[in-house]
């Protein structure tokens, strides 16, 4: 079996939400959009956002930390959306494990996202439809697309290389490897949807710091300058430049 996924590192992820507006960028003009917007600069716009990105702040002061935790449709093995759609609008497709909507039969009853424990069901007031993320299922496949830009929009976008995309299923893919090696995990496993994406955990690092190179860091040019400044001293032309 084939089971297309996005795999995510919790430890590389800045929270910058480039992966959110590209993805944006790309559906809004692709086959599964466009994901509209209602009153964007209004006291209460709504929007259609595939991937949203939340913002945790966890543990105690002085020990704490910020998670950022970016979120799209889990393209679960057992996904509870299809389960519920009365108009089997909601399905998974056997040859990739992607699960997607056909808006034709969509009538908007919201049922598949009262189902989706994990809330990435979007309601596209403009069309009344559900709507979701499709892992790029018109972009993956793209052959006017150079192999390498055949990728979901998110995974293209992510500064930090946050993110890896493929068969979770096939041990030598790049999506497989990041979760045998750095121990991903499953979002929610105790709701029994299985999910395909999976997450690779916060780590704490240790980093080496070179007191040699702390010394030079401290005596930069435009630090010289300043104690020179501020001692009554000329600076010189060459000096301000550097």
């Amino acid at each position: 079996m084939t089971q297309m996924a996005l795999v995510i590192d919790l430890n590389k992820c800045v929270g910058c939400h480039a992966c959110a507006t590209n993805c944006k960028s790309w559906n809004t003009g692709g086959q599964f959009g466009p994901l509209t917007d209602t009153n964007p600069y209004g006291k209460e716009p709504l929007g259609v956002w595939f991937n949203r990105v939340q913002t945790y702040e966890v543990g105690k002061f002085p020990h704490t930390d910020v998670v950022y935790f970016p979120k799209s449709c889990m393209h679960c093995k057992n996904p509870p959306c299809v389960e519920v759609c009365p108009t089997a609008a909601s399905y998974k497709r056997t040859e990739d494990g992607v699960v997607l909507v056909n808006y034709d039969d969509c009538i908007g009853c919201k049922y598949c996202s009262w189902a989706c424990p994990y809330g990435c069901r979007e309601f596209d007031t403009f069309d009344g439809v559900m709507k979701k993320c499709t892992l790029c299922a018109d972009r993956i496949y793209n052959e006017n697309l150079p192999p390498d830009e055949r990728k979901p929009a998110c995974v293209l976008a992510c500064p930090a290389k946050a993110r890896a995309f493929g068969d979770i299923d096939d041990p030598a893919s790049e999506a497989a490897r990041w979760i045998a090696e750095e121990k991903g995990f499953k979002a929610l496993p105790e709701a029994g949807t299985d999910p395909a994406n999976h997450y690779l955990p916060k780590r704490k690092a240790k980093v080496m710091l070179d007191r040699d190179m702390l010394t030079q860091h401290a005596q930069r040019p435009v630090d010289m300058e300043r104690k020179s400044a501020s001692a009554g001293d000329v600076v010189s032309e060459d000096v301000a430049q550097t």
